[in-house]
């Protein structure tokens, strides 16, 4: 799948999954925990893609995420790309294929949802308000170049890097200052989960099960039959998913605030008598 239909994925997942735990578990947000998740979410839904690199001193190429920051993120793409090839190397047998380059490979498991889960929310607790900042910034820049990725196009990456800024600096401000956002490494894995859930659709699959060995491959490609999959870049997936995640979205966020609007005013009706 493209970046922006990821991004849409995980903000969409993010929101019925908050829908979900104010119905059914008592859990509520605010409407910042709410937004702030959601763009963690959205931006963790892209950072799977890490190991697909372009080249960094041309600025050039890669998959949405490399291109959020520039020559910097570029530069961060073509780590996480040879480290995953190395990993995968390291660890493939005899009947996994060669390959010259680490896309779809570590990146694309579930032990990397789960490192990046713990990782972040590890961070979040040791360092608290200030790492939340940082991650926000860093998350809130992948999410608008997923969820508005013509825009950033055009923008250009600066604009996207102070747009970020900004996010981060409206979070700092308005986020209690003793308390970090403990929900920040669930939204981060479940983003991750979903990205891969999407390839698992598209052609080739992904090695969601490693490193469980599979008729002795490490590397087993996982997803639909080649004949059933979306197409990348299709209809299916440019009109049919994204017009089903936007639905699922709306709905969500009519569900979470429209009930307490409507008790406010409902509260404010009868002060007024």
């Amino acid at each position: 799948m493209m970046g922006p239909s990821h991004a849409l994925s995980g903000a969409a997942a993010w929101l019925a999954g908050s829908w979900a735990l104010d119905q059914f578990a008592g859990i509520s947000q605010t409407p910042l925990e709410v937004a702030v998740g959601t763009a963690i979410c959205a931006g963790g839904a892209l950072l799977p893609d890490l190991d697909m690199s372009g080249k960094v001193t041309r600025n050039q190429g890669g998959a949405t995420v490399a291109r959020t920051f520039g020559v910097a993120s570029l530069f961060v793409a073509e780590v996480v790309e040879k480290f995953s090839l190395g990993v995968y190397t390291a660890t493939k047998l005899k009947r996994d294929p060669r390959r010259d380059n680490g896309h779809r490979t570590f990146t694309h498991t579930l032990p990397f949802c789960a490192l990046l889960a713990w990782g972040t929310t590890a961070l979040a607790d040791k360092y608290g308000y200030w790492a939340v900042i940082g991650i926000v910034f860093f998350m809130g820049g992948l999410a608008l170049r997923g969820l508005f990725d013509e825009w950033a196009e055009r923008a250009g990456w600066v604009i996207v890097t102070l747009a970020s800024a900004a996010i981060a600096w409206f979070t700092a401000a308005n986020l209690p200052s003793d308390r970090g956002y403990p929900l920040l490494g669930l939204a981060c894995g479940v983003g991750c989960f979903v990205h891969i859930l999407g390839d698992m659709i598209t052609k080739n699959g992904v090695p969601i099960l490693w490193p469980i060995p599979i008729k002795r491959r490490m590397w087993m490609m996982i997803g639909i039959p080649n004949s059933m999959a979306v197409k990348v870049g299709g209809k299916v997936e440019v009109v049919v998913l994204r017009t089903a995640f936007t639905v699922i979205s709306l709905l969500s966020i009519a569900g979470l605030f429209i009930p307490g609007v409507l008790e406010r005013l409902n509260l404010d009706v009868w002060a007024s008598k």
